[in-house]
């Protein structure tokens, strides 16, 4: 499998806090890459560090092409998604108005009408204001308006967060779809709710860092990576 994206040597800061120490990872084509870890290890970070949305110093690589210095619409523009964990939705505009600005002239795996058969909410809801949405629904539409997008590789934070199982279940339904059309991804979820089933590998986060990179059954096999890294208590 060809790497579509390779990263090394990454560190990131928030104003002088050091947050990424040295991060090696890379995500093949059409590959769903699972990032777990417990909260402040890094995993959001490092979803915007990709996206140049924090400083950063280090290697990030796109199909070979270095990331660094260009601003995250140039970013996103080269085939990178992203769906943040505060979701940030246009509150002002309507569903389909949201939609519209994340779509991309000529999609192939997913457009505005794709959005509206995997989440039929949005088409009741196509003229309301999107602040008004609830927040599974406003979950659905962040997700929609990135992959109008038509990106190779999507970074999403924390779908499953605050969502009933209903809506996570749809979520998963969705992500499984771009799955089967060749997207990669970069679920960053503490929980592994959707990830388990839809994911090839899993890395784990700590302290900055990489501390795993393997399969999920290698994971439940460390004692030392589950103990150290993951449990809580």
């Amino acid at each position: 499998m060809s790497a579509l994206l390779e990263i090394e040597g990454l560190h990131a800061w928030y104003g002088a806090s050091h947050v990424l120490h040295g991060v090696d990872l890379s995500i093949g084509e059409g590959e769903v890459l699972a990032l777990s870890g417990r909260n402040g290890s890094g995993r959001s970070t490092l979803g915007k560090a990709i996206m140049g949305l924090v400083r950063s110093e280090g290697r990030v690589l796109w199909r070979g092409v270095p990331l660094k210095g260009l601003r995250p619409f140039r970013i996103a523009r080269l085939g990178l998604g992203y769906v943040p964990e505060q979701r940030d939705i246009f509150p002002t505009l309507t569903v389909r108005e949201n939609l519209l600005l994340g779509a991309r002239p000529g999609a192939r795996r997913f457009t505005i009408d794709d959005a509206y058969r995997l989440f039929p909410v949005l088409v009741e809801r196509a003229a309301v204001k999107a602040g008004v949405l609830s927040g599974g629904e406003q979950q659905m539409l962040a997700l929609a308006r990135t992959l109008g997008g038509d990106p190779e590789l999507v970074i999403i934070d924390e779908p499953a967060e605050g969502l009933a199982p209903q809506v996570v279940r749809q979520v998963a339904e969705c992500l499984a779809t771009l799955k089967q059309r060749g997207v990669a991804m970069l679920l960053i979820e503490q929980r592994m709710t959707i990830a388990r089933g839809l994911a090839d590998r899993v890395a784990v986060m700590g302290h900055g860092a990489i501390v795993f990179d393997g399969s999920f059954d290698a994971l439940a096999a460390s004692e030392r990576v589950m103990n150290d890294w993951l449990s809580i208590g």
